[in-house]
């Protein structure tokens, strides 16, 4: 993991400086660095010569003082990396581009941010005076992953169809099949032709 100022920390940023500054805290957090991810993270086979997985991510704050309101800390996160995903079609595992861009604004506490919420159309932080900006990365990835990731284009055929050899194929008859039959007799005046002139 780097970062750009060492006043700063990941773990335990001053958003409110950071905000002031005018400045943009950047750096990269390894997929293996996050600990949530990694305990349902996919196996993930990296070759040799390969840098690892990470995250690019960059922050920067801003002040806003809305006409007649109390000054606001706004953060603005955006990241962008390869993680690894099962497709949901040939069940192999492959990566997942991710790009997140995101703007969020600080509360003062969990009640004004439960009061807020609906009626905001950004999304609401608890203000904290170390707030840790690894976390909300890590929460951003899980909510930019796909709801049935899968690949553009799957790198194998998959099977059309899967033929169990010891299963019994039983043919079974067609449910329209007797109501057809009823409706011929009905057309010749019912059975054996009764009514027919």
């Amino acid at each position: 993991m780097s970062t750009s100022s060492p006043v700063l920390s990941v773990q335990a940023l001053d958003v409110r400086q950071l905000a002031r500054s005018g400045e943009v805290f950047s750096g990269a957090v390894r997929l293996t660095d996050l600990a949530r991810w990694q305990e349902d993270a996919p196996a993930w086979t990296q070759p040799v010569d390969a840098p690892p997985l990470v995250l690019d991510w960059q922050a920067r704050g801003e002040i806003r003082a809305p006409l007649g309101g109390a000054e606001q800390v706004w953060l603005h996160l955006s990241f962008n990396g390869q993680v690894p995903q099962i497709c949901q079609r040939c069940l192999s595992v492959y990566l997942e581009a991710l790009d997140v861009d995101r703007w969020f604004r600080f509360v003062a506490d969990e009640a004004t941010a439960e009061a807020q919420d609906d009626e905001a159309e950004e999304d609401l932080l608890v203000w904290t005076p170390r707030f840790n900006l690894q976390e909300l990365i890590e929460d951003e990835l899980f909510l930019a992953l796909p709801l049935v990731p899968m690949h553009d284009v799957c790198p194998q055929a998959l099977p059309t169809e899967v033929v169990d050899e010891g299963f019994e194929q039983v043919e079974r008859p067609n449910p329209f099949s007797a109501l057809l039959a009823l409706k011929g007799q009905a057309r010749r005046g019912g059975p054996e032709g009764e009514g027919r002139r």
